[in-house]
């Protein structure tokens, strides 16, 4: 897990004084943080960036999902449509040159995925006993529970567009969802065979391993396997990814409460995703996927007579897209502490 560490008070009128360069047009002060305020409708565009990087950087930490996508920046001026991309594998080649004969060439085959783009968004209203004109504690918080509201709604987003994945195996030998039982756990022979059928098509590693997401009530098992390496012991060796506990058998598994629970017969049924490399793509939160929107006391006109409401929220740009179904296999499997409900 990342740890960010921020100064909250950095555009804070209240703090002790030190010199500064304001970035809020409306201060009346010198060069000291003993100034006062007044109301502005609008946040001026260093402002907008802080509280921008902010939002991003505390919701990044929910994007489980999100990270294992091929990213595409919001398309800029070109409507809502975006372009993925799926490189075309090249033909084995059996015929063997003849001597003095420079052979065809081969064309670099891509294949282009286009997907509509949509928004989502939530905001928080608060009154004229908070200010918002300085980044202070209260501000802080309310970051926190957006940030982590718009970061679990994009993971969200992406896990539901995978759980629709066509290339399925379910525990215990079954052959359909209807059929699993409690008794069908989460087993290591199913990661194997998960790591087979991608291999079988080829599909390509994630920095060198396949990446399994999995729920807490799933990893009981897992962990207890004697092949078991937990992340800490691995961690100086590369990146880690977020969420990541531990791996074997060639797979870095990353435990997530967000990992898709399905409606089941007796039993929840979780959904675990065993992922290669460019499986599917999402847009990216950098770049116009996400912004901050903060208007402030005096913002509502008519609609807010005596500036009392002020408002933060987040606007998300967002489509996911599986791009090479056989890069992703979905095992579906109860679990040894099976009390999730559908999500």
């Amino acid at each position: 897990m990342k740890n960010f560490v921020y100064d909250f008070h950095l555009f804070d009128g209240e703090s002790a004084q030190q010199n500064y360069t304001p970035l809020n047009p409306n201060w009346t002060g010198q060069s000291t943080q003993t100034g006062t305020y007044t109301a502005a409708q609008d946040l001026t565009p260093e402002m907008k960036t802080f509280y921008d990087k902010v939002l991003i950087r505390l919701a990044e930490p929910a994007l489980i999902h999100d990270q294992f996508g091929q990213k595409r920046p919001i398309p800029a001026g070109n409507g809502k449509t975006i372009e993925f991309r799926k490189v075309n594998a090249l033909p084995k080649i059996t015929t063997e040159l003849v001597e003095g004969i420079t052979p065809d060439g081969q064309n670099y085959g891509v294949t282009a995925i286009l997907a509509t783009v949509h928004q989502y968004g939530a905001y928080i209203t608060t009154t004229d006993m908070l200010n918002l004109t300085a980044f202070d504690n209260n501000m802080a918080e309310i970051m926190k529970l957006l940030a982590s509201q718009a970061g679990r709604t994009s993971d969200t987003l992406t896990r539901d567009v995978l759980a629709q994945g066509t290339n399925v195996m379910y525990a215990g030998g079954k052959t359909s969802r209807a059929n699993l039982t409690a008794a069908d756990k989460l087993t290591i022979a199913d990661i194997k065979k998960a790591v087979r059928i991608l291999k079988r098509v080829n599909a390509p590693t994630i920095n060198g391993d396949y990446v399994a997401i999995v729920h807490p009530d799933t990893t009981y098992e897992l962990m207890n396997d004697s092949e078991w390496i937990d992340a800490n012991k691995y961690a100086g060796s590369g990146r880690i990814f977020e969420g990541e506990i531990g791996k074997m058998y060639g797979v870095r598994f990353v435990e997530s409460t967000e990992a898709k629970i399905f409606v089941g017969g007796a039993t929840p049924v979780y959904g675990t995703l065993v992922l290669g490399q460019n499986a599917f793509g999402v847009t990216s939160i950098n770049g116009g996927g996400i912004e901050t929107i903060v208007k402030q006391l005096g913002s509502g006109g008519t609609a807010d007579p005596l500036n009392q409401r002020a408002t933060a929220g987040w606007k998300l740009n967002k489509v996911a897209k599986i791009l090479t179904e056989e890069y992703m296999v979905r095992i579906e499997h109860s679990g040894s502490f099976a009390n999730g409900t559908a999500n």
